[in-house]
């Protein structure tokens, strides 16, 4: 299938240039502040690593004398946030989309990078978002999500990694766990916040795997008329979660991502779904304790899965903006993925792996976690929910999953499977 090749491709070419590649040369990318025109406004959709890229951006103005800003949307928000930046006259001229359903909302507004100096740091055309023959977006982060877990706490509960290879033997140490939690003192899984902090988690991340699985059925990469063949997979996973938490499933519409950290950070908690980009929360858990596991659901042959590995993270660059600015930004975007600072700071300080030239092994013990199962033979997932077909169908299935949790009926679970199918084929045929 096209999209599982293309994630292959991804850990591979990823993976290669972080073993040979050292840091860039701060010279290639140097301007002469004197001739500094234009300027860069970059709406960051990662809140998590707002701090790195408030310090990029001074560090570049200080070299380069070209006023770069960075505002960061809040989690959840980001479609709201550039709908509503894009409309005023000082526009972002470095913006974001996920994917092909959000390139569609914002081609026109994409500059075509196809002949860019950041193009050419690529490592795989794979890495390009294109819209015909246009290339719009580029990823600029690979990342992993899986279910982060804690080696001292589950070896305390008398279970190591090697204990869990499918659904059913997770769910033996989970339920094991929350038989005992009294006496061990945690649980088994942080809270399933479905706050708009955490939801997305779930709403996307989570059922990105009954997609993934359907999709590698029909040898399809996108649909308009998603089936649900593996909703009841979904739901026993999620049944998992609710069930064998730090809270009550009843209260999870109130539970925040910050709550969900506290959670694991605290050592509440054995288990807890996030990616590769939580990193720097959960550091202080300490590498050797920090492990990923693949989310299993329960299908036929998942003993040979990875970890969920890919992107939904396309740089654009504005075109409706200044000559000068759409320079300026494509300088600023060359210098951060070729220069010693750039490059330090997305791969180092950010965790990043990044699909260009000049990637860095990572110091983030998780990626290099992700990648070890790779390396093992294991099967990526494929990031499929950057075809979900809109923000409301993420929405609607997110409140169906919510209101199941609340009340664990068949007719509520019902509910969450009208959303899913009724809501694909409903919301992909508005996009028409």
């Amino acid at each position: 299938m096209k999209m599982r090749k293309v994630v292959s491709a991804m850990l591979v070419a990823a993976m290669a240039t972080g073993m040979v590649a050292g840091c860039g040369s701060s010279s290639d990318s140097k301007s002469d502040k004197k001739d500094a025109k234009g300027k860069v406004y970059y709406l960051n959709f990662k809140p998590e690593q707002d701090e790195q890229w408030q310090d990029l951006a001074k560090e570049y103005t200080k070299e380069t004398g070209v006023d770069v800003t960075v505002l960061t949307a809040a989690s959840g928000e980001y479609e709201k946030t550039l709908k509503s930046e894009m409309a005023k006259s000082n526009a972002p001229t470095l913006f974001q989309v996920n994917g092909p359903v959000g390139l569609a909302s914002w081609k026109d507004y994409c500059y075509d990078l196809k002949d860019s100096d950041v193009a050419k740091q690529l490592t795989s055309d794979d890495f390009a978002l294109m819209d015909g023959d246009k290339m719009s977006g580029i990823a600029y982060v690979i990342e992993s999500y899986g279910i982060i877990y804690n080696k001292e706490l589950l070896k305390k509960a008398g279970y190591s990694a090697d204990d869990i290879t499918n659904f059913d033997s997770f769910k033996k140490v989970v339920e094991d766990i929350t038989a005992n939690k009294d006496k061990l003192g945690f649980s088994a899984f942080t809270s399933a916040g479905m706050d708009g902090s955490s939801d997305w988690r779930f709403k996307t991340h989570l059922a990105n795997l009954p997609i993934y699985y359907e999709y590698k059925d029909e040898g399809i990469d996108n649909t308009d008329a998603i089936k649900g063949t593996y909703l009841d997979n979904y739901r026993q996973i999620w049944d998992l979660y609710i069930n064998n938490a730090t809270c009550k499933p009843t209260e999870l519409s109130t539970k925040t991502a910050d709550d969900a950290t506290a959670d694991f950070v605290t050592g509440d908690a054995v288990f807890y779904q996030n990616g590769t980009w939580e990193y720097n929360n959960i550091k202080d858990v300490g590498d050797d304790n920090l492990g990923i596991l693949p989310i299993y659901i329960g299908v036929e042959g998942e003993e040979d899965q990875g970890i969920c590995t890919g992107t939904e993270n396309y740089w654009c660059v504005n075109s409706k903006a200044s000559e000068d600015d759409i320079q300026a930004t494509l300088d600023f975007m060359n210098w951060c993925v070729t220069s010693d600072d750039g490059v330090k700071a997305m791969c180092k300080d950010m965790g990043f792996t990044i699909p260009f030239k000049k990637n860095m092994k990572s110091d983030n013990v998780l990626v290099n976690e992700a990648n070890k199962y790779t390396e093992d033979g294991k099967t990526p997932v494929s990031w499929n929910f950057s075809t979900m077909p809109s923000e409301e169908w993420k929405n609607g299935v997110g409140s169906a999953l919510t209101s199941y949790a609340a009340d664990p009926t068949d007719a509520n679970w019902a509910k969450v499977t009208t959303a899913f199918v009724d809501g694909w084929a409903k919301e992909a045929a508005a996009a028409k």
